[in-house]
């Protein structure tokens, strides 16, 4: 159940957000976590019961894992240590098995097979990735983290634990949001009529992201990556990865709107997950603009612990690239996510050496130029799951098919509401648009005339949407595999 589906925004939404207004205070997080559980069991109603073991074993653990002294429970540094250890192998040992058993099982049948030997197992049925368990896997381990280190109190109470990791806005895309971050508004939060507000233009803007550019982008790209890539011409190429490019960024950062909205109608702020990458400059800028809260999450969890950049050049690049190594099998169980990542972690350590000073010398729209193509080339690898094919794409991008065998081109796929959807792709992708449209609604905080230009905005927008989605069978959310 996306948030883009007529189901959700004219039965759950609604009913949800009237049970919110209608129940005591006191008795709004337990409607919540209700809603949020019955949320995932429908759109994972075999593996919901994975939710549930994760709340209860992150509850348990950390109730003995705060520093001794600051809690009751609290355990002595040694059993700290081996606990925390446990839980955190027990978190990861589900995403093991879930997400990569497959992906590991298919590589060593493999290797076996190239070694002469019969493969080790076949399945008659391959392992189910239940939605979102990256992200709940990733906030029960920031929690139980985050107590060990003294930075939370731990949670007597199991319902708000669950809350807390199961809660339906930011449960299958995030943005990662950290315990402490939410934890004082499980108590005190305020449902006011300012948040509903806020709430609705951030969801509203968030839903015309997702429907209205990304769908019609992505359809586009998922149409020339299904084209065979000897007969393409280096113009459809690029079209293609440039339409999956921004579908990329509108789909998840439209998704993460539409999470932050519904967090401020029930009076949560969830941090900001996006920060207009494509303005970036340099790889280092946009993996400090795009999805902020997972690059927070390796950061504070993995980098710094490693070392950061405290101990030396060559002890940071090591650190650079078992990050990025491992933030590329985050995404997905391929060698191409691995290949991702590892690209990635090359532009930053180069520009870490010696490149990100020779960046700053050069023009700004060079620099800016650079960015977008090392990002888009790394969307190739991100997006075509066989790396032949990814680097057969690579070679028609630069003009490397046959002038003899190239059948389709640019021009014959362009069309008024791709060219429409590119155009304010582009602008959007930016600051310029969304600036001046916040303009308006705080101008409309004191003058009635931006007041309803903005309200007739928001309602064509979600009007188009509500429509786009009704008579449209392609509505797919890219970040559901992960």
């Amino acid at each position: 159940m996306v948030f883009s589906s007529p189901l959700f925004l004219f039965l759950f939404l609604p009913l949800v957000l009237l049970g919110t207004l209608l129940l005591p205070r006191q008795a709004r997080n337990g409607f919540l976590l209700v809603a949020s559980l019955g949320f995932y069991a429908w759109g994972e109603p075999y593996h919901y019961w994975l939710m549930v073991v994760s709340i209860l074993l992150n509850w348990a653990a950390g109730l003995y894992l705060a520093p001794a002294g600051t809690c009751p429970r609290g355990s002595d540094d040694a059993s700290r240590k081996w606990l925390l250890g446990l839980t955190l192998a027990a978190n990861l040992g589900l995403l093991l098995h879930y997400k990569y058993f497959n992906f590991l099982l298919a590589n060593a049948n493999e290797l076996a097979g190239a070694l002469g030997y019969a493969p080790l197992l076949i399945q008659e049925e391959a392992v189910h990735l239940p939605i979102g368990i990256s992200f709940f896997t990733f906030q029960g381990m920031s929690y139980l983290l985050d107590v060990y280190r003294g930075h939370s109190a731990p949670q007597r109470n199991p319902f708000r634990v669950g809350l807390y990791i199961s809660l339906f806005p930011q449960l299958i895309a995030g943005p990662i949001v950290r315990y402490e971050d939410v934890a004082r508004e499980m108590e005190h939060r305020q449902v006011s009529l300012d948040g509903w507000a806020y709430g609705i233009q951030r969801f509203i803007l968030g839903l015309g992201k997702k429907v209205l550019l990304a769908n019609t982008l992505g359809a586009l790209a998922d149409q020339v990556m299904a084209l065979p890539i000897a007969e393409m011409s280096p113009g459809i190429a690029w079209l293609g990865i440039i339409c999956y490019t921004l579908q990329i960024y509108f789909d998840f950062s439209g998704y993460s709107d539409m999470a932050i909205g519904l967090g401020a109608m029930f009076g949560f702020k969830f941090p900001e997950n996006f920060d207009y990458p494509y303005i970036s400059q340099s790889i280092q800028e946009f993996w400090r603009r795009w999805h902020i809260t997972l690059s927070t999450w390796f950061r504070d969890y993995l980098y710094i612990p490693l070392g950061g950049n405290r101990r030396g050049p060559f002890r940071t690049y090591f650190n650079l690239f078992a990050v990025f190594t491992l933030c590329g099998i985050w995404h997905g169980a391929s060698w191409n996510f691995l290949i991702w990542g590892l690209y990635y972690s090359v532009f930053l350590i180069l520009e870490r050496a010696f490149l990100g000073a020779l960046l700053k010398r050069i023009w700004r729209p060079i620099r800016h130029l650079y960015a977008l193509v090392v990002v888009m080339v790394g969307w190739v690898f991100f997006r075509i799951e066989e790396l032949p094919q990814a680097l057969r794409y690579l070679q028609a991008m630069v003009g490397g098919n046959a002038a003899d065998q190239v059948l389709h081109t640019a021009s014959q796929y362009l069309h008024g509401e791709l060219i429409g959807a590119l155009v304010l792709g582009a602008l959007f992708a930016t600051p310029v648009a969304n600036v001046q449209f916040r303009r308006l609604c705080q101008l409309g905080q004191t003058r009635l005339a931006p007041q309803v230009i903005a309200f007739a905005m928001l309602t064509g927008v979600f009007l188009l949407s509500v429509l786009q989605a009704a008579v449209s069978t392609y509505n797919p959310f890219i970040y559901f595999r992960f």
